[in-house]
């Protein structure tokens, strides 16, 4: 009789007879458990081993159930994690494992945590510490691992990874001429150390002043030049009808001089020694004072109207009118004139000798900007490519036959020009009117002030031309401007009657940003 699928056949009228027990190591056998052979026989018997003698289990099995279909796929709960054995032998086994172990080579695990994703904080600096990291860490067959160029910065997939890698980063091929290149610091690196190493970043500048003076009656006209600086540290300015002393070492002011109520200051220039100081007048007159007695020493006559801009040079003083003349004068003779320079066609605002003593730059209202030498009567150079009034003039001094200036409100622009040609070597547009330009003696950068519309000083790095500091404070444009003997301290002046003072350049010897505290204390002082 069939009982089922399950169970064996049995003879009709006979008993089931009991199962015969199985030796322990055979039923361990079946269990999918092996225990040492050393645990149940002494002698291993050679005939067990043999293929042609099968061994037998004692199991009955159904009909058409062999052995080799009985498999241990997966055990209960308690027995999970144990490998199924092969019941051909004990010694001879397949092991199976239920953790998954996936592939390093696809998964990119050696770029773990070196993504090169930009950091939101410092545009640049991460992206270039993670190229130097990857570069020293894996050295330079890490190249092999980007894609071609034109594949798009994409790590290239193996072939036997999958379509999309479970951990995915993004590599740029270095090009030889980067600077982050792999293995920059290696010696073996063809390249040195300092021309390879990244740019620093720019120096940082206060952007606050140290010092506010009350300057009353500061004006507010384009075309005057009201504030100086000495090589002996002291300050002039023109207020109204009077010129005021400011002793930078001792924060100590002295009225010069009053021309009365029927003039005015136009301008002041002190002479290279720092001792007398010029006085250009409403009235045309040009006036020289003794700094340090207070006293008049000469006064020279020769413009028709306002004399709004002086230039020493060591010998020569020139100065430039609202009759669009030039005149020169010399200490030394008892004419007021030796020589009359007529080139522009309006007023004359702007005025530089070069470091050399040889040119004088003169800049008008007529948007011209002439360059004359000492022996001609003609500008040897007439550059028209301003579009409005020039009166920010600067010479370099580091660089011979370099010349800056800057053009009012429908211009806006510094242009840096070679002298000796006449070729423009750059343009800058500044958005905003230029009043001001004034290089650096102790490193190669350029201040400029600005009136409309945003009142600012701007500090520039030359030749590259980039920012190094915006300051703001005046609340009007920036008409005047000034630098400290040592190079460090800048005065800016403006028609909202404040005269500021800027730390902006580093010393010579230490070239480091400069202090938020300066040589006067904090705070506001009047001036008279």
């Amino acid at each position: 009789m069939t009982v089922g699928a399950s169970k064996s056949s049995l003879p009709p009228h006979s008993k089931p007879q009991k199962p015969s027990l199985l030796p322990l190591d055979e039923a361990f056998s079946d269990l999918g458990f092996l225990p040492p052979p050393s645990i149940f026989q002494t002698q291993q018997n050679p005939e067990m081993d043999s293929p042609q003698t099968p061994r037998k289990t004692g199991l009955n099995l159904p009909t058409g159930m062999s052995e080799s279909t009985l498999r241990l796929d997966s055990l209960s709960s308690s027995f999970r994690g144990i490998s199924s054995l092969s019941s051909s032998s004990p010694s001879k086994t397949s092991t199976c494992s239920d953790r998954f172990i996936p592939c390093r080579s696809s998964s990119r695990l050696h770029q773990f945590g070196l993504n090169d994703k930009a950091s939101p904080v410092k545009d640049g600096g991460n992206e270039a510490y993670q190229r130097l990291l990857r570069s020293e860490l894996f050295g330079s067959d890490f190249d092999s691992f980007s894609s071609p160029a034109g594949g798009g910065g994409q790590v290239a997939s193996s072939p036997i990874s999958p379509s999309k890698n479970m951990l995915r980063f993004k590599t740029e091929h270095s090009g030889p001429n980067s600077p982050y290149s792999p293995s920059i610091l290696r010696h073996d690196s063809g390249f040195s150390n300092e021309s390879c190493t990244p740019p620093k970043p720019p120096r940082k500048v206060p952007k606050t002043p140290h010092k506010v003076l009350d300057a009353p009656s500061l004006q507010d006209d384009f075309y005057l030049n009201l504030v100086d600086w000495s090589s002996q540290n002291v300050l002039a300015v023109g207020l109204g009808t009077s010129v005021y002393l400011w002793n930078a070492s001792n924060s100590k002011v002295t009225r010069l001089c009053d021309l009365g109520p029927n003039d005015g200051v136009c301008s002041v220039q002190w002479t290279k020694e720092g001792s007398y100081l010029s006085i250009g007048t409403n009235g045309g007159q040009v006036q020289v004072w003794d700094g340090t007695q207070c006293k008049k020493v000469r006064t020279m006559s020769g413009h028709q109207t306002r004399t709004g801009v002086l230039a020493w040079n060591s010998r020569i003083l020139a100065s430039g009118s609202r009759d669009r003349n030039i005149l020169q004068h010399d200490m030394r003779v008892s004419n007021d004139c030796i020589n009359k320079l007529v080139g522009h066609k309006s007023e004359v605002c702007g005025l530089k000798w070069s470091n050399d003593d040889r040119e004088l730059a003169s800049g008008g209202n007529d948007n011209q900007l002439l360059v004359w030498n000492q022996h001609s009567q003609q500008p040897a150079l007439r550059l028209t490519e301003h579009t409005a009034a020039v009166k920010a003039i600067a010479w370099s001094p580091h660089q011979s036959g370099l010349l800056a200036s800057g053009g009012g409100t429908a211009d806006r622009c510094i242009r840096f020009w070679n002298t000796a040609n006449g070729h423009q070597l750059n343009s800058v547009d500044t958005g905003s009117q230029v009043c001001n330009l004034a290089w650096s003696k102790n490193v190669n950068e350029i201040v400029s002030t600005h009136g409309y519309s945003q009142n600012q000083i701007m500090v520039w790095k030359y030749p590259s031309m980039s920012k190094v500091a915006t300051l703001t404070g005046h609340s009007m444009r920036v008409l005047y401007l000034a630098m400290s003997p040592d190079g460090q301290t800048i005065v800016t002046g403006a028609g909202d009657e404040t005269l500021r003072f800027w730390n902006v350049f580093p010393s010579v010897k230490t070239p480091t940003p400069c202090k938020e505290t300066g040589l006067w204390s904090l705070g506001r002082t009047q001036i008279r």
